[in-house]
């Protein structure tokens, strides 16, 4: 290792906890270019037989978006990195997605306003895999902005982000079963569920779909309109009633990055029919063959339609099904293994995370550190960037970490909750050289290795 390779990869561990800023978009004419272009393409699947796509058509510009988001690169990787800890279904495969977050430690940096843009290293990643940055990346944005928006709309709730796909799949098969393909509202689905909380009481939840293109804004405008698809096919309690957002991140080759955001506002409260408190957490789900069918009405009455609906009846049922999804990213993310699997159905992976990992599971939450004055356990992962060793860390609060393997979900979420703005914001601590505290009580750290 010469002088020149320490010092670069020192930089670019430097640069990954500088505060920057990315611009959030969000107006009337935003709302008025997805819809013209939504008309377009509908015009087009006439022409070609294929009929109109069923959309969600009540958005509108985001009453609470932030002009910018304020955030270090580090904390989109984070993001990213914790929202593939569970997707990927396996215990192996699930920790060398999160890892792959990774990738991006070189490819986001601030210009001279201080602005996060593509860097240098970024557009040659580009080159290799241009679709697969553009969807994680805005996914690490999309999932920051809604829990700014959320959070600002209900201050006094602690707010999550949760893979919707790993948590439907506690209910519904997701895949064809070989008669052919799925009608397409069963193809398209939502990225996320937000899920707006308090310990004890009914949650409030919406829908958030993540889209990111290196085009233009025209592109945005096509991707945006195909995310009203998206949460059209997913119904909380009567149809078309449950709010969403549609978030893209428009990620040019030169210029800064932007967040385009619309919104359909309204509030859906997992309350059952003759419940006042909130769902008990600690139950454990067991798999559900429901219907794929959504009640819609029509000016001849109700008729079933393809989708996923969840009705006030199961709203105990669903609440439960998003916390347990959410205790299983956060194990996942941890390392993994039997603490993760506890909180999965067959559907949703569980057995992947039991036996599906060379490494022997229970020797991945093998990393404890103490950053910040608060003891963190979790797995670490030591590489090389540009030759040089370094040491990335993910994990979570001890104490948290310990209700979570125990299976103690209420527990958890009663103490992450009372923690709510006694998180540090430091972007770096002692030995590491970025880091990142999230308000669910993760962390990721990264620090140089070689001196």
């Amino acid at each position: 290792m010469n002088e020149g390779e320490s010092k670069a990869v020192t930089e670019i561990l430097h640069e990954l906890s500088v505060t920057s800023h990315v611009q959030v978009r969000s107006s009337t004419e935003l709302a008025a270019q997805v819809t013209k272009v939504a008309a377009e393409e509908d015009e087009k699947r006439i022409e070609d037989g294929r009929g109109l796509l069923r959309r969600r058509a009540d958005y509108r510009a985001v009453g609470r978006a932030p002009r910018s988001l304020t955030l270090t690169p580090w904390q989109v990787i984070h993001a990213i990195g914790l929202g593939a800890a569970s997707a990927r279904q396996g215990a192996g495969r699930g920790l060398a997605e999160h890892w792959g977050s990774l990738r991006y430690n070189q490819a986001l940096e601030a210009n001279r306003g201080r602005y996060l843009q593509l860097s240098t290293e970024g557009r040659e990643l580009l080159r290799f895999y241009k679709a697969t940055q553009s969807g994680e990346i805005g996914t690490g944005f999309a999932s920051l902005l809604a829990e700014n928006i959320v959070r600002s709309q209900y201050p006094d709730h602690s707010v999550s982000v949760i893979p919707a796909d790993i948590a439907l799949k506690a209910g519904w098969s997701l895949s064809s079963s070989g008669t052919g393909p799925r009608p397409e509202p069963l193809q398209r689905r939502p990225h996320f569920f937000v899920e707006a909380w308090q310990p004890g009481q009914p949650s409030k939840v919406l829908l958030l779909t993540s889209k990111g293109t290196h085009s233009s804004a025209h592109q945005v405008h096509k991707q945006l309109s195909a995310a009203s698809a998206h949460v059209e096919s997913v119904h909380v309690g009567p149809y078309g009633t449950v709010p969403y957002l549609l978030i893209g991140t428009e990620i040019p080759t030169t210029e800064s990055l932007a967040v385009h955001a619309l919104e359909a506002p309204g509030t859906t409260i997992l309350r059952p029919p003759g419940e006042t408190s909130g769902a008990d957490l600690d139950l454990v789900l067991g798999q559900e063959n429901r219907m794929a069918d959504v009640v819609r009405s029509t000016d001849r009455g109700e008729r079933t339609v393809p989708g996923f609906q969840v009705p006030p009846d199961s709203f105990a049922w669903f609440s439960v099904a998003l916390a347990r999804t959410e205790a299983a990213t956060l194990m996942a993310f941890t390392g993994g293994g039997k603490p993760t699997a506890q909180y999965l159905t067959k559907e949703q992976g569980q057995r992947h995370f039991l036996h599906g990992a060379r490494t022997d599971p229970a020797k991945l939450r093998d990393a404890e550190h103490h950053i910040h004055d608060i003891d963190f356990v979790g797995t670490d992962h030591i590489y090389r960037l540009n030759g040089t060793r370094v040491e990335a860390f993910s994990g979570l609060k001890r104490s948290l970490y310990t209700h979570l393997h125990h299976g103690r979900v209420n527990e958890y979420r009663r103490e992450v909750h009372a923690l709510r703005g006694q998180w540090p914001d430091h972007s770096t601590s002692g030995q590491w050289n970025a880091v990142s505290i999230r308000p669910d009580g993760t962390v990721m750290a990264i620090r140089l290795l070689d001196k």
